[in-house]
């Protein structure tokens, strides 16, 4: 069901090559990019993680769990894979899944599996059609199809991979991705952390107001006019051909690290992660194209978790930087309905990448969050110092 690949094994490039080779140098490409690449950057970016891993794709079949209909009315009746990293770790430690967000990946969290793998079993993924990942054409046409081409997805991976009773763990738009799955398949999560997640802005904030009149002005009504017509950032950077690279780093130098203190990146990580977000953005067109199907123009759930959280049934902790530019107050008004323990917590000196910004502090919040499964006695358990309750 999975072919296994080691860290240290050197057929990962050799291998993919062999099916996506192209006849042309990637020097002399318009998006000098392709599959090759993408697995090669990531195998850099971890070659800075010190714990042994195992990369494999998993097999999730041609079609969704329980249906003999192909993936989303796809043309191809061809498996599917889903990029999948995982740790080492004690035999009894309890197992973490991580998700990554919306023009993200797994080797996003680079600065984390070290300290994460002390603790857990840690598994994290490349969602369908993203980073390395099968990148299937994508033809929903609705936000319901939408959401059922990540849960099912995933569902299928978590069969392919025997999991069951695990702690899920999801950034941004993986936070939603993963709080719709525990919505859907609780059974199999015991423990549910949503990292700065989208889906949780109240639509009546101010911030709302402010971006409805804000759509008022032609500014505003061109934005939203791509938005609709679903122009993707990846969009940019393909269309720039061999000056993308160039505009990724801007990107990732002015975004990653900016708002931590003591904690930025190095060199080298800079290099690794711009060398990693420009393969993963520039290649096939893919998951991406969900965005305008989740949220409407400034990022507003179509169909938000608030109103779902009275049908919440896995304990959960939510965690943001201060700096966030996702809302925990959203949050807050989730857990006034929700009948399960739920629990907030910010870290200081970190924004809405609070795993990049502030990575001692985060993998404290996660330790704190899990400390029911990691402590002998998690009632008396304080939260570390630094971090605030909300």
């Amino acid at each position: 069901m999975a072919e296994e690949m080691s860290k240290s094994a050197s057929a990962t490039a050799t291998t993919s090559a062999a099916k996506s080779r192209s006849l042309w140098p990637s020097v002399l490409r318009w998006i000098p990019t392709s599959t090759d690449h993408i697995i090669a950057s990531e195998n850099r970016l971890l070659s800075i993680v010190k714990t042994p891993y195992v990369q494999e794709q998993v097999n999730i079949g041609s079609g969704p769990p329980g249906s003999k209909i192909r993936w989303f009315r796809s043309s191809s009746n061809e498996p599917r894979f889903i990029n999948t990293v995982t740790f080492d770790s004690k035999s009894d430690s309890p197992t973490l899944v991580m998700v990554h967000g919306y023009g993200a990946s797994q080797g996003f969290f680079f600065r984390n599996f070290d300290a994460l793998a002390s603790r857990f079993r840690v598994i994290a993924i490349d969602q369908l059609g993203w980073g390395g990942s099968s990148r299937p054409d994508f033809t929903c046409k609705s936000t319901e199809e939408t959401e059922a081409w990540f849960i099912d997805s995933f569902e299928e991976w978590r069969k392919a991979k025997n999991l069951s009773n695990f702690i899920l763990l999801g950034h941004s738009f993986g936070g939603y991705v993963a709080a719709k799955y525990a919505l859907k398949h609780p059974e199999h999560v015991k423990h549910l952390i949503l990292v700065g997640p989208a889906g949780f802005s109240s639509e009546s904030d101010g911030m709302s107001e402010r971006l409805t009149q804000f759509r008022a002005t032609w500014k505003g009504a061109l934005l939203n006019h791509l938005w609709e017509s679903n122009f993707t950032p990846q969009k940019l950077v393909r269309g720039l051909g061999p000056w993308g690279p160039n505009l990724v780093q801007k990107y990732t130098t002015a975004r990653f690290g900016s708002y931590s203190t003591g904690n930025v990146l190095t060199e080298e990580e800079s290099k690794l992660l711009t060398d990693y977000v420009y393969h993963t953005l520039a290649a096939k067109a893919s998951g991406e194209l969900c965005l305008k199907y989740i949220f409407s123009f400034g990022a507003f759930t179509r169909m938000p978790l608030l109103h779902s959280a009275s049908e919440w049934k896995v304990p959960t902790t939510f965690i943001y930087g201060h700096q966030d530019w996702m809302n925990y107050q959203g949050a807050q008004e989730a857990r006034k309905n929700m009948k399960v323990p739920c629990e907030i917590i910010r870290v200081p000196q970190a924004g809405h990448f609070v795993f990049i910004d502030s990575p001692s502090d985060f993998h404290s919040a996660v330790f704190y969050a899990c400390r029911r499964f990691l402590s002998p006695d998690p009632d008396k358990e304080s939260i570390p110092e630094g971090l605030t309750s909300a």
